[in-house]
């Protein structure tokens, strides 16, 4: 499956990337998420992502997404 990119706004270090990354990897079928703070991006890779779960957990970790971007 496609990986899925997010345009995320609010971060502004490491800190804030290792957030995200607990929190979605934390759903069912990721197996990797790059977070680029500079591109203000998070990548996802894995099987049956639900779009809807994933920008729940980058909310819940404290985030706005504000676009997704076709990988």
């Amino acid at each position: 499956m496609a990986p899925k990119q997010y345009t995320v706004t609010g971060m502004s270090c490491e800190h804030c990337a290792a957030s995200i990354r607990e929190e979605v990897s934390e759903i069912p079928g990721v197996s990797e998420v790059v977070v680029d703070v500079a591109a203000k991006s998070v990548t996802v890779h894995g099987t049956d992502l639900d779009d809807a779960r994933l920008r729940g957990a980058i909310v819940e970790a404290g985030y706005e997404v504000v676009d997704t971007v076709a990988v």
